[in-house]
């Protein structure tokens, strides 16, 4: 009988992309694939570390596959997986934990599948994992992540990504085109570069620890390839998103006129205790410079509330840059304690309250900045993605600069893009469209 894997991923894009890898070799070795959480013989748990939530949610999912079937064996990768995996291999139902090497190899840990009365672990040192895995996941029949770069050589001091995924390396950039042209021959429209620092590529190409090529030569290759609609910069450094990166998006065949930014603090002060590497000074120059040549471009925001050190008046520096920064919308990160990061032991803490208050500040920010530049879009002429479910009766589809639209379900949309008119915002922040030309562009 054909035994039976059912996977659940939480964190970022590049989870996904991995989670998708580790699937599609489970199934070469004759495992069959079904959604969770539906019944399965193995459920394979790819985790994240990057907050407190993050490891709440995953021992959540462990109870939940429990419950589903109390006999399946649980297998655990990820990042909370290579920093913590005698922690997780305590946890009741847990029986197999792989660090950041060995999760590749999942197959080799698996040849039977009986419960274990304490979690197995197979963990390297951080530093063996020097070596790259390419990885793209196909999340639905509309748009793939394409991982590009692992590791980090960032030393932020809230950080634990350098810990759980090791030093910056890349994935070569011919192996990288011959990715893009299969998943486009799989019909997929739109491919999301992702990886931990992706304006690092480069670095770590073939093994050398110098750069082969440019984040600017991958963008380059990528736009020659044929039957990509559409490629999407996931998240970028600022100090690494070059002049030259911008203006090549600008006049791109395939890239779409979308930045994701992490910022992190508008404050000096408290960049500068998390060791980022750049003052804010340069976050507004990238951002003036994405306006001079994409005037209509989405521009998101990471930003991280309650670093220690982050009073009352250095938060107010940071609502009061952004207020006045001309971007679209802001992911709001509540700072998490994270172990053996240097952060965790710096004084000036900021109370659980008071980080949520200013979280809360900024999510309302956030939806001010996002309806404002939607608001800027109406009555424009876009093309739209359109997805592949249906939401209580909508379809949802994104614009080349990311903004989210509906219309009422049809099938035949999904996996189109249309030429559409963008007509109005609803009640759910979303804009409402009206058909230019019905036909989707080939």
């Amino acid at each position: 009988m054909q035994r039976t894997v059912a996977f659940y991923t939480l964190g970022c894009k590049l989870n996904f992309a991995e989670t998708s890898t580790i699937s599609r070799e489970l199934e070469k070795e004759g495992f069959q694939k079904v959604p969770f959480p539906e019944t399965a013989d193995l459920y394979v748990i790819n985790t994240c570390s990057v907050t407190e939530n993050a490891d709440k949610k995953f021992r959540s999912v462990v109870r939940q596959v429990q419950r589903i079937n109390p006999e399946a064996y649980i297998a655990v990768v990820g990042c909370y997986a290579q920093l913590q995996p005698d922690e997780i291999a305590s946890i009741p139902g847990v029986d197999l934990v792989l660090g950041a090497t060995e999760k590749f190899k999942i197959g080799t840990y698996l040849e039977d599948l009986e419960k274990q009365e304490q979690g197995q672990v197979h963990s390297c040192e951080i530093s063996q994992a020097d070596f790259y895995v390419s990885s793209y996941a196909i999340g639905d029949r509309t748009r793939a992540f394409l991982k590009v770069q692992d590791g980090c050589d960032y030393k932020c001091t809230y950080c634990t990504i350098p810990l759980a995924r090791g030093i910056s390396r890349s994935d070569s950039l011919d192996n990288i085109l011959v990715k893009a042209a299969e998943i486009a021959g799989k019909g997929i429209r739109e491919i999301v570069l992702t990886g931990v620092n992706i304006g690092d590529y480069g670095k770590g190409e073939f093994g050398n620890k110098k750069h082969e090529h440019t984040f600017l030569e991958l963008i380059e290759g990528l736009d020659k390839v044929p039957d990509i609609e559409r490629l999407r910069i996931s998240s970028i450094e600022p100090n690494l998103l070059q002049n030259e990166i911008i203006d090549f998006v600008a006049d791109s065949r395939a890239f779409v006129p979308h930045f994701h930014i992490p910022l992190q603090s508008g404050s000096n002060t408290i960049l500068k205790a998390m060791r980022r590497r750049y003052l804010r000074e340069l976050y507004v120059e990238r951002v003036a410079r994405i306006r001079e040549v994409m005037p209509d471009a989405c521009i998101g925001v990471d930003v991280i509330v309650g670093f220690p050190g982050e009073t009352e008046e250095l938060f107010k520096e940071t609502y009061d840059f952004l207020h006045a920064l001309d971007i679209s919308y802001l992911h709001v990160f509540t700072y998490s304690e994270r172990p053996d990061t240097p952060a965790a032991s710096m004084a000036g803490t900021v109370g659980q309250t008071e980080r949520k208050k200013r979280s809360k500040m900024l999510r309302s920010l956030s939806a001010k900045k996002r309806r404002a530049f939607y608001t800027s879009q109406l009555g424009t002429e876009r093309n739209v993605l359109f997805e592949g479910e249906n939401k209580k009766g909508y379809i949802h589809g994104f614009t080349e600069n990311y903004v989210k639209v509906k219309t009422p379900w049809d099938p035949s949309l999904v996996n189109t893009v249309h030429r559409i008119c963008l007509k109005d915002i609803d009640a759910d922040g979303l804009v409402r469209i009206q058909a230019v030309e019905p036909i989707s562009i080939p």
